[in-house]
């Protein structure tokens, strides 16, 4: 969660790019077979063939120190509270954070643009005039950690592998990747189907490439904490399960001096902790325990930031901006379960919680309502639909709510007392009309089912917004409880979707396409471990996604996303939360960093460096 709850903070896959078999390189249309050194979503590159660096870094950045902290992001099967595996691509295990530092991938992310990627192991790639096949020249002097060379034989396993055996989002992904091979050592081909998503080729390129001997001998499936064969810029160091983890930098690294890695990896040692209560892990800040800290809790971050090393300049905080989509906050109801099956019981479920109230007295008046699932950018639902929106809903008229024509759902404001009564007498009413009466207190069907809602989470720091959430449910007739599990049976219980409400941030791309498939489509609603926590199965939904995954430049991605924005919305399948458009950081004044941070991306600690005057004087 962005500011407030470790469950929700910025899911990993943040899987970028958006849709369509017609991908540009460097502003050409592909009439015929094109060659170039980077790709992007739609055709533009910022970065000509013989630029040195990116624009935001500091490619003079001295090398050395450390940087330490609690990761702020997970990806695939990590874990933000522990680990016990190193397999971090697997759907089995709860995996260490950063493992992906310590592979190298066909091309790196331009984090100064929406999506755009240039090359690393692969130097350049050609792409078909039609737009299906990709042909990457690997580099020759791209090695493992272990002195062999990486080949398009060991990337062409690895994508294999990863479509076979992978993580479920990866599976998915990759559904329309036709076939992978290796034309000699340094050529990779890779074939797509004829309506896959734009930002696959770019998914693609951004994914681990694996040692190929290695995996002769091993099941790639295991979770297991043996270190993998590497490739990348750092390579696991000391770590204890469940309690940290480092990595090293690999000194004689083959990528180094590649303008996409100039200026960035400039830590000696990147190592991340793992704490099970906030609290504590705080304390462990305060105590020098590790150097920078992305504060995810409001009443912290307005209380407790006077300790002595604030005071004296030895920490600094500060507010930086976030650009990037906010992305879909909230709690989801799992719609698979038969008592969040009718949408009127959703919505009541939705104008039970005072978002007013909460966001004054248990988060210090510190955030904004979210709305939409594209909250904080241009591809939010507001106001009536335009042309191009009405033009893609038309199709579905009497298919979707009526909503959807005009104004899209927003949650009420409340009078912020806690206990709105007017909010509260429609929620009733809606359960009445579902067919839900008050029988003992309780809302039952005709066949006496009691609508009771088990809230799950993993850790006790968001106990408090629940509270409140829970007494005003039982107001109008709705049990609801919290359960608190250990991360890993929680990790367990969402994959299999076994949980009733559940608290989860979607943190969606600048350009999303293919990935809204993992989130939101009928297919991944019934694929274990995808991100589709509510369940959400319509047809028109489907559809709608695939217009986004087909749009052919970004002002109809723009149109297709507000239409299936207001579409969602109207589904009320989730009771949205809150963000801010900010990142809320801490640090122990030891680094240096450059003057300008990348657009798209925190920029910490890649592009951050260690400064040795600061450390001497003892920041």
């Amino acid at each position: 969660m962005k500011g407030i709850a470790r469950p929700t903070r910025r899911t990993v896959l943040a899987l970028g790019a958006g849709a369509t078999a017609g991908i540009l390189v460097g502003n050409r249309a592909l009439a015929q077979e094109s060659e170039s050194h980077g790709i992007s979503a739609f055709g533009d590159l910022k970065y000509p063939p013989d630029f040195r660096h990116f624009d935001y870094v500091n490619p003079n950045a001295p090398k050395g120190g450390t940087f330490s902290q609690i990761g702020p992001n997970r990806q695939f099967n990590q874990s933000f509270l522990t680990f016990n595996s190193l397999n971090s691509y697997v759907l089995k295990g709860d995996a260490a954070q950063g493992m992906e530092l310590t592979f190298a991938s066909l091309m790196a992310r331009a984090a100064d643009e929406p999506d755009a990627m240039y090359g690393l192991a692969a130097r350049k790639v050609a792409i078909s005039a039609d737009g299906r096949t990709y042909r990457f020249s690997l580099r020759p002097e791209a090695r493992f950690h272990d002195g062999s060379k990486l080949t398009a034989h060991d990337a062409a396993f690895s994508l294999a592998t990863l479509k076979d055996k992978g993580h479920p989002i990866i599976r998915q992904l990759m559904r329309d990747v036709e076939g992978v091979e290796a034309e000699g050592d340094q050529t990779l081909i890779v074939r797509f189907s004829p309506k896959r998503g734009r930002e696959i080729p770019l998914f693609v390129a951004g994914l681990p490439i694996f040692s190929r001997a290695y995996y002769s001998t091993r099941n790639f499936e295991d979770s297991t904490l043996e270190v993998p064969q590497g490739s990348g810029p750092y390579k696991v160091g000391r770590f204890e399960s469940g309690r940290f983890i480092e990595y090293d930098r690999v000194k004689d690294w083959w990528g180094q001096d590649l303008p996409v890695s100039r200026g960035v990896n400039n830590f000696d040692v990147v190592r991340f902790e793992y704490y099970r209560d906030r609290d504590v892990a705080f304390e462990g800040f305060t105590a020098r325990s590790y150097l920078f800290r992305e504060e995810f809790t409001s009443r912290i971050w307005a209380t407790r930031y006077e300790f002595p090393a604030i005071k004296d300049g030895r920490v600094k905080r500060e507010v930086i901006p976030d650009l990037t989509p906010s992305g879909a906050q909230g709690w989801f109801m799992n719609t698979r379960r038969r008592q969040f099956k009718d949408a009127r019981v959703r919505e009541a479920i939705i104008l039970a919680f005072d978002y007013e109230w909460t966001n004054k007295n248990v988060m210090y008046g510190s955030y904004d309502r979210t709305h939409s699932y594209f909250q904080n950018s241009d591809m939010m639902a507001v106001g009536k639909p335009t042309a191009d929106e009405l033009a893609l809903l038309e199709p579905f008229r009497g298919r979707l709510p009526e909503e959807v024509f005009g104004e899209p759902f927003v949650p009420p404001v409340t009078d912020g007392s806690g206990q709105d009564r007017a909010l509260l007498r429609r929620a009733a009413q809606l359960l009445q009309d579902a067919g839900y009466a008050i029988k003992d207190g309780r809302r039952v069907n005709a066949k006496g089912e009691r609508i009771a809602i088990e809230f799950l989470i993993e850790e006790p720091t968001f106990q408090a917004h629940h509270n409140p959430y829970i007494k005003n449910l039982a107001t109008i007739g709705i049990e609801a409880t919290v359960r608190i599990v250990d991360p890993v049976q929680y990790r367990a219980r969402v994959d299999e979707f076994d949980f009733d409400v559940t608290v989860q941030r979607f943190n969606l791309s600048s350009t999303p396409g293919e990935s809204l498939r993992t989130y939101f489509t009928s297919q991944a609603a019934a694929n274990k471990g995808t991100q589709n926590l509510s369940g959400i199965a319509d047809p028109v939904v489907d559809m709608l996604v695939e217009r986004i995954v087909e749009a052919k430049n970004r002002p109809a991605l723009t149109a297709a996303c507000r239409a299936f924005d207001r579409t969602l919305r109207a589904g009320r399948y989730w009771v949205p939360h809150w963000y801010k458009p900010t990142h809320w950081i801490a640090y122990w004044d030891v680094f240096g960093r450059p003057a300008v941070k990348p657009r798209y991306a925190r920029g910490i600690p890649e592009t951050w460096w260690s400064d040795a005057t600061k450390s001497r004087r003892g920041g």
